[in-house]
């Protein structure tokens, strides 16, 4: 049986706009899983960024609850929520967000060290990952703005990875890419995944969404319906199939 790591009980989200209440999440129930690589989509509204927000604590909920190693991270405070995103989560985005100021090992050795004061262990796991996603020793000294999207985004992935997070979370992390370099970071993450590494991934992309082992789809606040996939495998085009009908189901 897998282990949870993120459960939600009547998750709900509402923001005011206009002296008008929008109801962006509603009465959500989940259960996040090791080793899954999870992919949320729906279409553009369907809070599909909101809930990746509030299971990774970038965000609170407005009613129910979320619970991780058997806290309520929901009753957090900021504090204790901003210590919880270091020591168990990892982001990946769609706009990378490098310090341009510090070179790229530089940006990853900052982010760990917010978690580990032991710089010789941090700079060798940093080394592994760097060479993991295919960046040279040359790359990891150079500034983010002297290097390729692609290449800062695998960056990205680094520093995700540096605390050995429980989850990383992507949101739309080829979104910004062309379709050469969005490959390139779709196959890190799935090669993290096949290592153990659990994901969850919000995007609109069909090629991005088969890298999952489970599709969730959320249409207007709610969990419409939820696809199993199994772990990837290139070229399977049953898999395609599959998600291909489901999505048309749901009326993507």
């Amino acid at each position: 049986m897998k282990k949870v790591l993120l459960k939600t009980e009547g998750l709900s989200k509402s923001f005011s706009s206009g002296g008008i209440l929008q109801h962006v999440l509603k009465n959500i129930d989940l259960e996040l899983y090791e080793g899954d690589f999870t992919v949320i989509m729906g279409a553009s509204g369907a809070g599909k960024s909101t809930l990746l927000y509030a299971l990774s604590g970038m965000d609170t909920p407005s009613l129910g609850t979320i619970t991780s190693g058997g806290e309520v991270i929901s009753d957090f405070s900021q504090d204790a929520l901003a210590v919880f995103r270091r020591r168990r989560c990892g982001f990946v985005f769609q706009q990378i967000y490098l310090v341009d100021g510090m070179s790229v090992m530089d940006n990853v050795l900052a982010a760990g060290l917010l978690v580990n004061k032991d710089k010789k262990a941090l700079l060798a796991r940093a080394r592994k990952l760097f060479a993991d996603v295919g960046l040279s020793e040359e790359t990891q000294r150079k500034f983010p703005s002297q290097i390729s999207g692609g290449e800062a985004q695998r960056a990205g992935i680094v520093r995700a990875l540096i605390n050995s997070p429980a989850i990383v979370f992507a949101d739309e992390p080829t979104g910004a890419l062309n379709s050469r370099t969005g490959l390139d970071v779709l196959d890190t993450l799935s090669r993290f995944n096949e290592q153990g590494q659990s994901v969850v991934m919000v995007t609109h992309d069909m090629r991005s969404a088969r890298r999952g082992s489970r599709i969730l789809y959320l249409k207007d606040g709610v969990i419409l319906g939820e696809c199993n996939l199994g772990k990837y495998v290139h070229g399977d085009k049953a898999r395609h199939e599959k998600l291909s009908a489901f999505l048309t189901e749901m009326g993507w």
